[in-house]
């Protein structure tokens, strides 16, 4: 059976969880959806243009092409788990911010990358998270391989009102990083519902 069947198989068989995946513009959601999909991802972009100028802020991500215009979507099969990931990730410019709200119907809890060379682009993400009771972790994307900051010191400079919030280290583009960030995230989904089942 060809290795797209057999993944195919195991998803049908397997629990759904739909995760989101957000932050800013141009931290890397889409690279991070490509990274670990294991269909060809669903993708929205849209080249930039001089329409976009004025509006869109490029500071720090000048070399920018394309950007989501509506949602990224992967999917995810973690066998040993027994669930399937479905994987959405959000547009990050504010003018599309308003599409945030349907992508969160349904889902369980969420990603949000951040880029600790432009930190406060970072705070409506988790402002929309915590004001909603999803639950979430945060993966600081090491671009180029790089990051300056300790996960304690992201943290600190977040302001995160749960202070058992994980804040991980990533490169987007690594398909072991973005794994070791969804399985984290599932330990927190998995641990806030026997809590929950318990009271």
């Amino acid at each position: 059976m060809p290795a797209s069947d057999t993944a195919g198989t195991a998803a049908a068989e397997a629990s759904p969880v739909k995760i989101l995946i957000a932050g800013g513009f141009g931290v890397g959601k889409t690279t991070l959806v490509e990274a670990i999909s294991e269909i060809d991802p669903l993708r929205t972009e849209e080249r930039l243009t001089s329409a976009g100028v004025g509006v869109d802020d490029l500071d720090g991500i000048e070399s920018k092409t394309a950007t989501t215009v509506a949602m990224d979507f992967g999917r995810i099969t973690l066998a040993d788990a027994g669930v399937v990931l479905y994987l959405f990730g959000t547009p990050g410019q504010e003018r599309f911010w308003f599409m945030w709200d349907d992508l969160l119907h349904g889902a369980l809890g969420a990603i949000v990358l951040v880029d600790t060379r432009r930190l406060d682009r970072s705070f409506p993400a988790i402002d929309f998270f915590e004001n909603r009771g999803l639950p979430f972790i945060v993966g600081a994307n090491c671009f180029n391989g790089e990051q300056s900051y300790t996960a304690e010191e992201i943290r600190a400079a977040l302001h995160l009102k749960d202070p058992q919030t994980p804040v991980l280290l990533l490169d987007a583009r690594s398909r072991e990083d973005v794994r070791g960030c969804l399985l984290s995230l599932l330990d927190r989904l998995i641990t806030r519902a026997r809590i929950t089942a318990s009271v």
